[in-house]
């Protein structure tokens, strides 16, 4: 009889101080108030943040390969590959547009943009903003030029095959992994033995993430210092009617529409994100959604959701479903308007919309990522000046916080509303594990026991 593998020691028994997100609330605490009373160190403290961030990133690659690899080449019914992927994409599409329409709503009956600029006159490129932010802002629309349909579809295809891990784009490695899990589920048992390899590669990389992980307080404290340092808090009046719309709407956003697609679908959207609150504050210091997807992964699969399906829909989400990205899009390029004194009509907002659907596809999360895929969106609409990117260059930080802790709840959202739909785990289940997560062991021994 095989001995079950011992459940990890709850959060509530360790000493507070061991508790990581304990350790991150602090840090950002700290680096907040360094950054307040010493902005000069504030500024000198972005390494720390940076190279956190590069640390995960470094792990991001492989860990999507192995992910999903592993979850499509181990599906014995092909069928439902095409099924889950269906589902998921037409869940991914439905929530984006939602989450596109909901922030073109509020910032109509908000008009925080309005009297930002003296009636009568437009936006001048000259202005004090304008000037201090010029190479900023012609950097992000150089960037933006080069997200045209076909050059985004030419830049999924990888130039060599170890190419798409080096870039680091996510597509890439997406479109690798697929082919080789493709590939692996052909050669039928032949490619049992490769799944073994994979599978251990797998535990590898999580191993090293739960090493780099523990730096997150540190990550977490340099890149608060430097944000406040760089930034200060009192230069953030003119545009906090935005940044506190756009924080409000992507609450309201997580509680009632993600909170009601969880509550049909048999969980509560407070428990959940109970659930992941070491990834919420992970994100919440690094201001990258990415750096807490390795843990999603895990914290998915220990709630019940088939390894498959994790990995199907936590990596396609980090492209395709980008909720807080959604709402920041159409919420800042409407402010913009308004603060430019561009006038934007119902037909014109209506194409805003459309394009903005298209473009914010293939945003990953890493941090201003949000910002680019605005320009691109600009870009589309010539009616509303792309200079007038600089209005938004000093805040993007802060508003970059907010939109990667959107996508990351909608995306764990998403992975376990498509596992219920797959009748992977019961409602009863997910409640329970909820309550008390499965270790990893346990959530893959029964899952293996299922097949």
């Amino acid at each position: 009889m095989t001995t079950p593998a011992p459940a990890p020691t709850p959060a509530s028994r360790k000493p507070w101080y061991r508790v990581l997100y304990v350790q991150v609330i602090i840090a950002v605490v700290l680096g907040i108030v360094v950054g307040k009373l010493f902005p000069a160190f504030g500024k000198s403290l972005k390494p720390l943040g940076d190279g956190f961030i590069n640390l995960v990133k470094m792990m991001i690659a492989p860990i999507i390969f192995c992910t999903v690899v592993h979850g499509i080449a181990s599906m014995s019914d092909l069928k439902k590959l095409g099924r889950v992927g269906a589902k998921t994409l037409i869940y991914f599409e439905v929530v984006s547009t939602i989450a596109l329409l909901i922030g073109l709503l509020v910032v109509n009956v908000l008009k925080p943009g309005v009297g930002f600029t003296p009636a009568g006159e437009t936006f001048r490129t000259e202005t004090k903003a304008a000037v201090d932010t010029t190479a900023t802002t012609h950097g992000v629309a150089e960037k933006a030029r080069a997200l045209s349909t076909t050059e985004f579809i030419l830049n999924i295809i990888p130039k060599t095959f170890l190419g798409a891990f080096v870039s680091g784009d996510l597509l890439q490695v997406l479109l690798v992994a697929i082919l080789v899990a493709f590939a692996i589920a052909f050669m039928g048992e032949r490619g049992k033995p490769l799944l073994h390899v994979i599978d251990y590669a797998t535990q590898v990389f999580f191993g090293v993430m739960h090493i780099v992980v523990k730096a997150a307080p540190i990550g977490a404290f340099g890149a608060m210092g430097y944000t406040v340092g760089s930034y200060g808090i009192g230069a953030l009046n003119k545009l906090l009617a935005l940044m506190a719309g756009f924080y409000l709407t992507a609450g309201f956003f997580v509680v009632v529409v993600l909170g009601g697609i969880a509550a049909f679908s048999g969980f509560s959207i407070f428990r959940f994100l109970g659930h992941i609150k070491d990834e919420l504050l992970l994100v919440l210091g690094t201001s990258s959604s990415e750096t807490a997807l390795p843990g999603m992964i895990e914290k998915m699969q220990r709630l019940g959701c088939a390894k498959s399906t994790v990995g199907l829909v936590i990596p396609t989400g980090y492209s395709f479903n980008l909720d807080g990205t959604n709402i920041y899009m159409t919420m800042a390029a409407v402010f913009l308007a308004q603060a430019t004194n561009t006038p934007l009509g119902l037909g014109a907002q209506l194409s805003l919309l459309l394009i903005a659907m298209i473009t914010s596809k293939g945003s990953s999360g890493v941090t201003g990522a949000g910002f680019v895929t605005l320009a691109a969106t600009l870009q589309a609409v010539p009616s509303i000046p792309v200079e007038a990117l600089a209005l938004l260059v000093g805040i993007d930080r802060f508003m970059s916080e907010c939109r990667a802790l959107t996508n990351l709840v909608g995306n764990g959202v998403a992975t376990v509303v498509i596992s219920r739909w797959e009748n992977e785990v019961t409602a009863a289940q997910l409640q329970a594990n909820l309550r008390e997560p499965l270790p990893l062991a346990v959530a893959q021994g029964e899952e293996e026991a299922r097949r």
